[in-house]
């Protein structure tokens, strides 16, 4: 209401699906100023939860060597316990480099402030298969671009079967783990291209692939009584599974093409063209801007479902570029569930 009345606002929630059926809800009214003909303002979307992780991250430069390397020591295994603690997996110790084990896999927590790399990936398969281990979980708050499925098909042909999870900012909230609500979703496969044709550059979203598995089918069909059924998620597809009167048990795929995954997506024609700046406080009280490392995405093109409108165009509007050089395009998608993926290609006009 506050859009469409033109007032300033602020809006805030821990809940990643709220956040993102915000963005849509005041695009799509954006939309219809812009068809009416009166003005609108752009509006950003902050995460928080990468600024939650400095705590783990952050020491003391000026601490002596020793003081310093202690208190290092000190937070990782705190962070490896809150994490491994909200995935539901037990800490070991004796077999490095893993930091935990859960249902039969071993388990490794990527870095608090770097992505999991492949290198990162193939080294944990090699030392799983030293030890007989046919089952890894890898989680990390972010990933190295392109590592799905690459890494897990290079994997299973070595015969370990790897999970890519994300750890979610959840993590940080004790209730939400407490309450066993935190959710650590599989990192998302997603092919786009991009169609250059003097300096304008159209994006096909070419491919999105998920993994997701919410229960384990076999104890579900047990479960389930006679003449009920439940929807669920089984090897990245949404499936209905019914057990009719006669305890005859049917499996109807509710995701009939991998497009019916994808919720939301948008384009970023000059991704890296706004660095994330922050503003920190020193001891003194003097402030001072410095750069994450990381960038602002920009939702220059976007298309995504209602309630209302079920379509989603696969391909964008053209975008045409001020002169020739190289572009770096990148574009987020959002799945049924809220998680978004993020791709990022280079193209020469």
């Amino acid at each position: 209401m506050a859009e469409k009345l033109g007032r300033k606002w602020i809006g805030s929630d821990l809940g990643r699906f709220a956040v993102h059926t915000s963005r849509k809800r005041i695009i799509g009214v954006q939309r219809s100023l812009l068809e009416a003909g009166k003005p609108y303002r752009s509006f950003e979307i902050l995460n928080l939860g990468r600024y939650e992780r400095q705590y783990f991250a952050g020491i003391d430069p000026t601490l002596p060597e020793e003081q310093r390397r202690a208190i290092s020591i000190q937070k990782e295994e705190h962070y490896l316990t809150l994490i491994l603690n909200a995935y539901k997996a037990e800490r070991v110790f004796q077999s490095p480099p893993f930091h935990g084990k859960k249902a039969g896999a071993l388990v490794i927590v990527g870095p608090i402030d770097a992505p999991v790399t492949q290198s990162q990936v193939h080294e944990a398969v090699e030392a799983a298969r030293k030890l007989r281990i046919s089952k890894l979980d890898i989680i990390g708050f972010e990933f190295e671009m392109g590592i799905v499925p690459h890494a897990q098909d290079e994997a299973r042909t070595k015969g370990v079967s790897v999970a890519l999870r994300y750890i979610p900012k959840d993590v940080f909230d004790r209730r939400a783990v407490d309450k066993g609500q935190v959710i650590f979703y599989d990192v998302a496969y997603v092919e786009m291209q991009p169609m250059v044709k003097g300096n304008s550059v159209t994006v096909q979203l070419k491919d999105f692939g998920v993994y997701y598995r919410q229960d384990d089918v076999g104890v579900l069909i047990d479960s389930l009584k006679n003449g009920g059924s439940k929807v669920t998620i089984d090897a990245g597809e949404v499936v209905k599974v019914s057990k009719d009167k006669k305890g005859v048990v049917s499996r109807e795929v509710l995701t009939k093409a991998w497009s019916d995954w994808v919720d939301y997506w948008a384009v970023d024609f000059d991704f890296e063209n706004r660095k994330e700046i922050v503003r920190i406080t020193e001891a003194d009280g003097s402030e001072r801007e410095v750069w994450t490392g990381g960038y602002i995405f920009e939702n220059e093109w976007q298309s995504f479902r209602t309630r209302q409108q079920r379509q989603l165009e696969l391909t964008s509007a053209m975008h045409e570029y001020p002169k020739k050089g190289r572009y770096k395009i990148g574009i987020k998608v959002v799945d049924i569930f809220g998680n978004d993926t993020t791709k990022v290609i280079e193209v020469s006009l």
